[in-house]
């Protein structure tokens, strides 16, 4: 394990504390809703939660993907402390914000110098030229090959990102070169091709965690 991650362990234990007057707000399930009226958004992901356990962790910061590692925890700690298995559970988390940069891929990262914007730096104090939880570093071992967005959503988790703060990610490929003059449509394309394979777009953050609500899922602010 990397001293970075070994730093972002003790952290999340913090934050554990300080978010105890925050603790996971339950939710019971809403009368289902019609059917969409609309296909902008893919909304196949609601009917994709199952179980009787349900959270959604809200991400509306960077906080080095510490909504991803919580929601994958979550998942471990109920098989440990009651046994249950993950076909009866459902973490969601939804990306949005200043937190939209994880939703992009690696090579987004380092073409966009995404971890010089957000001051993230690697263990050699060097600027981030990959998302740190797209997936698991190469020294990661038992629980913590797990904790990244390729695992998760391979395992059945749940990932949405906010249109709206992905606008921010489209006008960083539209405003990239000044001699290459890009439609909106054309550099929203390109900017879904970084889109990590899997994370589904909402028309907002603030739409998929009361979705997710409405569907029975307990809110806690995961970054």
């Amino acid at each position: 394990m990397s001293h970075d991650r070994r730093r972002f362990l003790g952290a999340l234990g913090v934050g554990a504390l300080a978010a105890a007057g925050a603790a996971p707000l339950a939710a019971e399930r809403s009368p289902r809703l019609p059917k969409p009226v609309s296909d902008k958004y893919d909304m196949s992901w609601v009917d994709r939660i199952r179980g009787k356990h349900r959270a959604v962790f809200d991400s509306p910061e960077y906080s080095e993907g510490g909504a991803v590692f919580r929601a994958a925890m979550w998942r471990d700690q109920l098989a440990e402390m009651y046994g249950i298995d993950q076909t009866d559970s459902t973490p969601v988390i939804v990306i949005r914000h200043k937190g939209i940069a994880l939703a992009m891929n690696t090579a987004f990262w380092d073409r966009f110098e995404i971890g010089k914007e957000l001051e993230a730096k690697d263990s050699k104090k060097k600027w981030l030229t990959t998302n740190p939880v797209e997936k698991a570093e190469p020294d990661a071992k038992g629980p913590w090959a797990n904790y990244n967005i390729t695992s998760f959503l391979s395992s059945g988790g749940i990932i949405l990102a906010c249109d709206l703060a992905f606008g921010q990610m489209v006008y960083k490929v539209r405003s990239e070169d000044k001699k290459v003059k890009r439609t909106a449509k054309e550099a929203r394309e390109i900017a879904l091709g970084f889109l990590i394979p899997g994370i589904i777009l909402q028309p907002s953050g603030f739409f998929g965690v009361l979705r997710a609500q409405e569907e029975g899922c307990g809110f806690i602010v995961g970054s």
